[in-house]
C-alpha cells in the first residue's frame, strides 16, 4: 500500500508546528497524515501525552475550519491507540514511512470497523467522549481505561 502522505513535504518537526499553529490546509491533511502524526507524537511523548495532544489539536482544527462536528473523540483516541500498540510490537525505523510499511493495515481508514460494531463511532458518546472497542481490543496500551 502506497503511503499517501499530503504533508510528506514536511519534516517531521515542520509538520508538528504547522499542525499546532493550525497552519496545515486541511483539504492536504488525509488519514496517511493523521497516522504519522500519532505515531510522531507517541513515539516523543508517549501514548497518554499524544493522546491530550491529538484531542486538543484535532479539535481545534476542525473548529478553525467551520466543522466542529467533524471532530470525533473516541476515532481520535482509537488511531492513537491503534498506533502504540503497533509501536509496541515493532519501534524500528528511522522515519514514519518505513516504519508505517511494515504496518500497512494502519493505512486503511476502515481498520476502525474490525475494532467497532456498525454505528458506534457515529454515535454522540463517541463523538464527545471515550468509548472502549466493542469487537476486539487494540493490543497491549491502555484502551481499557477511561479516555
Amino acid at each position: 500500500m502506497q503511503v499517501n502522505l499530503g504533508c510528506g513535504h514536511l519534516s517531521d518537526e515542520e509538520f508538528i508546528v504547522a499542525f499546532e499553529s493550525l497552519n496545515l490546509k486541511h483539504a492536504k491533511f488525509n488519514h496517511a497524515d493523521h497516522v504519522r502524526l500519532a505515531w510522531i507524537y507517541v513515539t516523543r511523548l508517549g501514548v497518554a501525552a499524544a493522546e491530550e495532544k491529538l484531542l486538543l489539536g484535532i479539535r481545534r482544527m476542525a473548529e478553525n475550519v467551520g466543522a466542529p462536528q467533524k471532530f470525533l473523540y473516541t476515532t481520535t483516541v482509537a488511531w492513537a491507540r491503534l498506533v502504540a500498540a503497533a509501536l509496541e510490537k515493532d519501534s524500528r525505523g528511522a522515519n514514519f514511512e518505513e516504519w508505517v510499511a511494515r504496518h500497512e493495515a494502519l493505512l486503511d481508514k476502515n481498520l476502525l470497523e474490525a475494532f467497532y460494531s456498525e454505528g458506534v463511532l457515529k454515535s454522540e458518546a463517541a463523538r464527545t467522549g471515550w468509548v472502549a472497542p466493542d469487537r476486539k481490543v487494540f493490543g497491549p496500551t491502555r484502551e481499557d481505561t477511561a479516555g
